[in-house]
Order: structure tokens, then C-alpha cells, then sequence
């Protein structure tokens, strides 16, 4: 998919938005206005934009821990304002205020963040047969991070959806730790992209700081999938600035991550260097680009206060939430 000028400067809006959302609730969090918990996309806005920005309305999303940071969520035409609210406990939220980090946009095809590491791939497998079943050519985009490769779950849905033939792109965030636990220790390969050999699946491997190489990665697999070739894997090389989750501590070792690691990968900040490739190919200028970061500012936090105005859900919502007539 050839990119406009007014595209490319949508990708860029859509991760200063979810940068400037991601801090915003940070924030919340430690002012103890959030009730939940949460996993900060910080540096690795890219995935989840170029990843889901110019999806269709009715392809599918799966989200894993990364895509709490409402990158995925944004990009996917979700609601900043209902995502606080649910983070908040209020009943303006997605789920009424009872899900948190399960935030579900059903119009936009969100369906949440699964409970359990791994619980991701069966539910995208699901969703894909029902994709491949309806026969309206949608996908299921299907994110998970390096930790979660490790789960046999992986396995077993990438072997049923490559002999079904089903239409999902695996996305893997390897930002190089698991909660804890550096890739390195947990994974014979550097790349998680080999797991598609015995799949018999296409892989790419793609700089996830570069936000216009995971959209080329990712629409040349949707298209793949719409056109009934089955799944395909695509690796993004990235990196988290802040610990697994808010209030966890940042470790690796026993000690806290080399603080030079951490330096040098902000050395290539997916925003700045996004923003730096409009400047120089005049895509856009320095005034167009003040004028999105402040919309960004501005939606943050008009959403937050959205969120703190809103009531809490009222104890009768418990009932239907847990059971159906």
C-alpha cells in the first residue's frame, strides 16, 4: 500500500497520540486515579501504528500486553475517552468499567487483551475461521510479544491456521525481555521469525522503531490473507522504555536493565525519527507537526478528564456482566 502525504502524517499522529496517552495514564496511575493495571507502549508505538492504522473497520484485532499502551487501540479507531474511563473504574468505559486492561471496541473490531500469556493465539485462531467462514475477506491481526512464544498455545494455533489456511498475521513485539527474563535466556534463535519455518508460513523480519516498514510488512501479509493464502508471521524489532508494568520492578538478573541498553535505543525513538523523515522529505513541516503534537496534548488530556467526570458503574451492572439471560 503506496502511502499520501496525509496518511504518512496520520501514522505520525496516531503514535504521538498514543505516547502523549501513554504518559498521561502513567500518570494516573502514580497520582492513583487509575484502579488497573498498566503496560506502557512507550518506544514501541510504531508496532501497533504501522500495525493497525489502515486496517478495515471490520478486520479483527488481539492485543497482548503491549497493546495496553492503546497504540493498537487508537490506530484501530478506538476510544481514548472510554479507554481512561475503563482504566479509571467508571462506567463510560469500554466494558462498563469492569474490564480494565480487557478493553473491547467491537464496532472497530477490539475484542481486549486476553487474561493469560499465550490465551492470545487460540482466540485469534477462533477469529480467524470465523473470518474465513463468513467469506467478507477480513483478517484477524493477531499481536504478541517475545515471552509469549514460548507457550505451546503458539504452536498449536499456527499449525492449525497454516493448514486451514487461515486469515491472520501474527505480529510479534521482540522488545528482548519478557517480564523478566532477557530473550537470550529463553529462546535458542535471536529471531522469533524463525518459529514460521515449520509452519510452512512467510516471515519478515522489520526495524519496529521504523513505522513505515511494519505498515509494508503488515498490509503485504493482510493482503495475503485476504486473498485465501493463509497466515503469515512478521517479527518487529523493538524496545520498551518503561518496566513490563507499572509498578513492577525493571529488572533483568536480579538488577535493574543496563542503563546504557535503555539509553541507546531512545537514541531511536520511533517518533523522533518518524518525525525527523517528514521534516526531511517535506512530507510535512515544523508548524503541521506542533499543531498534531498539540491535538495530542489536548485529546489526552480532555480523555482523562472524561474519565475523572464519569461515575462509577452502579453495583446492578455486576449481574448482567457475568450472566446472560
Amino acid at each position: 500500500m503506496s502511502l499520501t502525504n496525509d496518511q504518512m502524517k496520520t501514522l505520525y499522529a496516531n503514535m504521538v497520540r498514543a505516547r502523549r496517552m501513554d504518559e498521561t495514564m502513567v500518570q494516573g496511575l502514580a497520582d492513583g486515579k487509575a484502579v488497573s493495571f498498566f503496560h506502557s507502549v512507550q518506544g514501541e508505538e510504531a508496532v501497533g501504528v504501522g500495525g493497525c492504522t489502515f486496517l478495515r473497520q471490520d478486520d479483527y484485532i488481539w492485543y497482548h500486553h503491549r497493546g495496553h499502551g492503546i497504540a493498537h487501540i487508537l490506530s484501530k479507531g478506538g476510544s481514548g475517552a472510554e479507554f481512561f474511563a475503563e482504566h479509571y473504574g467508571k462506567a463510560t468505559g469500554s466494558c462498563n468499567g469492569l474490564g480494565a486492561i480487557h478493553s473491547v471496541d467491537t464496532d472497530h473490531g477490539i475484542f481486549g487483551m486476553c487474561g493469560t500469556i499465550g490465551s492470545v493465539f487460540p482466540v485469534s485462531l477462533g477469529w480467524g475461521l470465523a473470518a474465513k467462514m463468513n467469506k467478507r475477506e477480513q483478517v484477524t491481526v493477531s499481536f504478541f510479544g517475545d515471552g509469549a512464544s514460548n507457550r505451546g498455545t503458539l504452536h498449536e494455533a499456527m499449525n492449525m491456521a497454516a493448514v486451514m489456511k487461515l486469515p491472520i498475521v501474527w505480529v510479534c513485539h521482540n522488545n528482548l525481555y519478557a517480564q523478566f527474563m532477557p530473550l537470550s535466556d529463553a529462546f535458542p534463535s535471536k529471531d522469533i521469525a524463525t518459529l514460521a519455518v515449520p509452519y510452512a508460513m512467510p516471515s519478515a523480519i522489520v526495524d519496529g522503531q521504523d513505522v513505515v516498514a511494519v505498515h509494508e510488512a503488515v498490509q503485504e501479509a493482510v493482503a495475503r490473507a485476504r486473498a485465501g493464502e493463509g497466515p503469515s508471521l512478521i517479527e518487529c524489532k523493538t524496545y520498551r522504555y518503561r518496566s513490563h508494568s507499572e509498578g513492577s520492578a525493571d529488572i533483568s538478573h536480579y538488577q535493574p536493565r543496563p542503563p546504557e541498553e535503555v539509553a541507546a535505543w531512545k537514541q531511536r525513538d520511533p517518533i523522533l525519527l518518524y518525525r525527523q523523515r517528514l521534516l526531511d522529505t517535506e512530507v510535512a513541516t515544523v508548524t503541521e507537526l506542533e499543531t498534531i503534537e498539540a491535538a495530542a496534548v489536548s485529546e489526552a488530556q480532555s480523555a482523562e478528564r472524561f474519565a475523572m467526570e464519569s461515575p462509577a458503574p452502579e453495583f446492578s451492572a455486576l449481574a448482567p456482566a457475568l450472566y446472560k439471560n
